[in-house]
């Protein structure tokens, strides 16, 4: 037992819990509406949502697993960080829309702006529905990202005791997530962001000079990589290139469509701060390449784990004093908390406003629908301990696989619907179908071991994104049969939107009230 880490992991989740729970006094709005509890009143400013966004995309999961690639495979690793500078050109151009048109009616989900766009509760249903499958499998990563500093630091034990801690953190996330909505998880990310910070920071300029300069540490890398099952390559070869590039592409187009994504962009107080955050967000993409970096840092402090998750943690176990490693594991956790409440909140307002008061209780009242909607959130983080708890990881990271792999398949919907309604309703709905069928079978193809998919053209063979693939289909079904049904005069219903609602601002009155 690291009895040293330990304490410092303690204080700084004790100060994270009080801050949480005071959240529901910060900026106090009525909680009985979901707009206030699922979208903390939509009045962020640039900072508070730079930290929100910032919390909620790069995850504990991101802080384990990118290095741990790296470790284990090179080059191809590093895929997160072009994928994470092309999209924030994407949010600069797209998400303004989707914020005005969401404003001007009150849309709280994407699956909202879809049903009003087409006039479709079916593919407002699909894409409801790919979103919640989509956000599960992710909670319950961050789960794993506390697992293994718990583990590490020596809380282990058998049954019930060696998943109490873990059982602890999520009741107390359940806990001020419930009382405090969205404010939560955006104070929290205040001092998660500035910890994560401080721990990369310190990391990759103390563990070169101690482990002999970036060079020895590439060299080392270079000479480890190609002998690891399977092999690795310190440099992407001209066979890695389509897997490289479409992981990067497919991944971008793929980020802003998660609801957590969605929620974070909605809070926002004008659409001026979602563009000046997607200037500014980029900074998190030189952190991202920085914790990738810590994988090959990892080589070459000679580290064998026995899971390559474990990569992260007992590097800094190693090379740091366990005072310093107390508080990197506090900020690893502490980055699972944030991104959890994030998701549990955006699939609790998927839940709420896309199924129960669209087909279950259509009358309901404001209260009623922030209560279920309050209510979902605990069963949402229940069923991710749960699954965590009672399932080997592998089927979660599985699940989050074809999380991806389903979510880029609302694309057509959500994206190009906030610039064209060209598309009919029902070619859309049997597009998604199709993107849905295909990326799954791809992924069973290749016994979900990755998400790189072989395509055979003819002689060629091009390893790409699986979730490319799938959208490729899903846009030809989609073009297809619109012409089909266009041809046939089947109605397209109507839309309740305006060419002028997607380019509406707040009022300058408004836009000077946001924080």
């Amino acid at each position: 037992m690291q009895w040293t880490a330990f304490v410092v992991f303690l204080i700084f989740f004790a100060l994270v819990t009080v801050l949480g729970f005071w959240a529901s006094r910060w900026r106090r709005g009525n909680l009985d509406l979901l707009d206030e509890w699922g979208l903390a009143g939509r009045r962020f400013g640039t900072a508070i949502t730079w930290f929100l966004l910032g919390g909620d995309l790069y995850t504990a999961y991101t802080f384990i697993a990118v290095p741990a690639l790296v470790y284990g495979a090179g080059a191809t690793g590093f895929f997160a960080v072009p994928y994470t500078i092309i999209v924030y050109p994407f949010v600069f151009v797209v998400m303004p829309r989707l914020w005005s048109v969401a404003k001007r009616h009150g849309y709280v989900t994407a699956a909202d702006f879809v049903r009003a766009r087409y006039d479709s509760h079916g593919l407002a249903l699909a894409v409801a529905v790919t979103g919640i499958l989509a956000t599960m499998p992710y909670i319950a990563l961050q789960l794993v990202g506390i697992q293994v500093v718990i583990a590490t630091m020596g809380l282990t034990g058998r049954g019930i005791l060696g998943d109490l801690p873990l059982i602890i953190a999520f009741a107390i996330l359940a806990a001020y997530t419930y009382t405090g909505g969205l404010r939560a998880p955006a104070l929290i990310a205040l001092v998660k962001d500035a910890m994560i910070y401080i721990t990369v920071l310190v990391a990759i300029i103390a563990l070169p000079i101690k482990l002999g300069g970036l060079g020895h540490i590439f060299h080392a890398a270079q000479v480890a990589l190609p002998t690891h099952k399977p092999p690795g390559a310190l440099v992407v070869g001209p066979a890695g290139y389509s897997a490289y590039a479409t992981l990067a592409l497919g991944s971008a187009l793929a980020l802003f469509l998660y609801p957590h994504s969605i929620t974070g962009v909605l809070s926002s107080g004008t659409r001026q701060v979602v563009r000046r955050n997607a200037a500014l967000l980029p900074a998190y993409s030189f952190m991202l390449g920085m914790i990738a970096l810590l994988g090959y840092v990892a080589i070459a402090a000679g580290l064998h784990p026995k899971v390559t998750s474990l990569v992260i943690p007992e590097l800094f176990l190693r090379e740091f004093p366990h005072w310093f490693t107390g508080f990197a594991f506090a900020a690893i956790a502490i980055g699972a908390l944030v991104p959890a409440a994030i998701m549990s909140i955006a699939a609790a307002n998927l839940f709420t406003r896309n199924i129960y008061r669209e087909y279950i209780n259509p009358q309901c009242s404001h209260r009623q629908e922030s209560r279920v909607a309050k209510l979902v959130s605990l069963l949402v983080k229940l069923g991710a301990l749960i699954f965590i708890v009672g399932l080997p990881t592998q089927y979660a990271i599985t699940l989050q696989l074809l999380g991806g792999i389903w979510i880029l398949q609302t694309f057509p919907s959500v994206i190009l619907g906030l610039y064209s309604r060209w598309l009919h309703r029902t070619g859309l709905l049997l597009g998604w179908l199709a993107g849905m069928v295909v990326g799954t079978w791809m992924a069973v193809a290749e016994k979900f071991q990755s998400s790189v998919f072989p395509l055979h053209l003819g002689a060629a063979v091009i390893p790409g994104y699986a979730a490319i693939w799938a959208l490729v289909a899903n846009c030809v079904v989609a073009i297809v049969f619109t012409l089909i049904l266009r041809a046939a005069g089947v109605p397209e219903g109507s839309d309740q939107t305006r060419s002028a609602d997607y380019e509406l601002d707040v009022p300058e009155g408004e836009a000077a009230a946001a924080y």
